[in-house]
């Protein structure tokens, strides 16, 4: 029992060591998918109570959690891009500037 909470204590810290490279939204992504794996492990073991359903719970939990997760990263001002349009009429994309950020638009 002992070197069962050892090796997973051992496996954590290298899963936590390896979070540190990682940009927001990676980081997001990855807690996503532990939690949304873990959740759904629940569940589909409360549902099915068999390893199968645990599995497929388990996988389509850590789906939905890297998704969420990953989707719900705010976008650095310096990655956001706005839509202008020039005195000729022309929509053109680019970075936003101070005016989308002060509502001068």
């Amino acid at each position: 029992m002992i070197l069962k909470k050892a090796v997973l204590a051992v496996l954590m810290t290298a899963a936590l060591a390896g979070c540190e490279t990682q940009t927001e939204g990676q980081q997001r992504a990855t807690t996503g998918a532990l939690l949304g794996g873990a959740g759904g492990a629940l569940a589909g073991q409360a549902i099915g109570g068999n390893t199968k359903s645990t599995v497929i719970g388990a996988a389509g939990g850590a789906l939905l959690g890297a998704v969420v997760g990953s989707a719900t990263t705010p976008q650095r001002r310096e990655d956001q891009f706005c839509r202008y349009q020039d005195r000729y009429g022309r929509i053109y994309i680019a970075r936003c500037d101070a005016r989308y950020y002060s509502g001068n638009y």
